[in-house]
């Protein structure tokens, strides 16, 4: 399984996807959910997977294949004129995939289906983030949902809602994020470091800073301490309802 955010702030985007895959607990193994395409001065674009391997294998093989200059080719992810069709881009190609790799009926296409995040901005429009399903449709982010996840989102979810704020600046949004992560990781076995982070600045339309935070990481080890330490003293804090003992 995995775990993936994309977050609109309003300094930029910020994108993060661990790195875990496995197939039953006695065969895990890592690899990368988080791609980015970029031409400077004019776009820069985000995409995390979450879902089937070789489902979200093949769907980027097949989008960074189609970005290359080939005649008589549709226009790939780097000659898309907005985020809106980029968006459509990666709805067709992913539900393209999983027609492809199944056999008959819906129920062997849900075998292989995948959900993904995109996001980005291209000059002449504002940076965005879509959340894009198996199906190949799509929706955006929104002043109401100003982040995305995909994966394992429950037991991250709550952190954020609570402290998530558009006005956090990228050092603040990425404490956030890793103490969500961080609450996956402890709650579940499926999703582990690395975390593979992409922090886009607006209008900037150049390649995002790019990092891979290991377990080791003394940041990570730090937030990670502290989150729990946090915890248990507010526990202590609150009032204790008044049940016999």
């Amino acid at each position: 399984m995995t775990y993936c955010v994309g977050m609109k702030l309003d300094k930029g985007l910020v994108f993060m996807s661990d790195t875990r895959t496995n197939a039953g607990v006695d065969n895990i193994s890592s690899s990368r959910k988080m791609f980015n395409w970029t031409v400077p001065g004019e776009r820069s674009i985000t995409i995390m997977t979450a879902g089937n391997l070789a489902t979200t294998q093949a769907m980027i093989s097949l989008l960074q294949e189609r970005s290359e200059a080939v005649e008589n080719r549709a226009p790939g992810i780097l000659q898309q004129p907005t985020m809106f069709q980029i968006a459509r881009l990666v709805g067709s190609t992913l539900k393209e995939v999983i027609l492809d790799s199944a056999a008959e009926g819906p129920e062997s296409a849900d075998t292989f289906a995948a959900s993904v995040i995109v996001g980005g901005q291209i000059r002449g429009g504002q940076p965005t983030i879509f959340l894009v399903y198996p199906e190949g449709n799509f929706i955006e982010v929104t002043a109401d949902a100003p982040f995305f996840q995909i994966g394992e989102t429950k037991y991250g979810k709550p952190i954020l809602v609570r402290a998530y704020e558009p006005t956090l600046d990228f050092p603040e949004a990425l404490k956030l994020l890793l103490v969500s992560f961080d609450s996956t990781v402890k709650a579940n076995i499926s999703v582990a470091p690395p975390f593979d982070v992409t922090i886009y600045k607006s209008d900037s339309f150049e390649a995002g800073q790019e990092m891979r935070i290991n377990y080791e990481d003394p940041i990570y080890q730090s937030i990670s301490q502290g989150w729990g330490d946090a915890l248990r003293s507010a526990l202590d804090q609150l009032p204790n309802y008044p049940v016999e003992e």
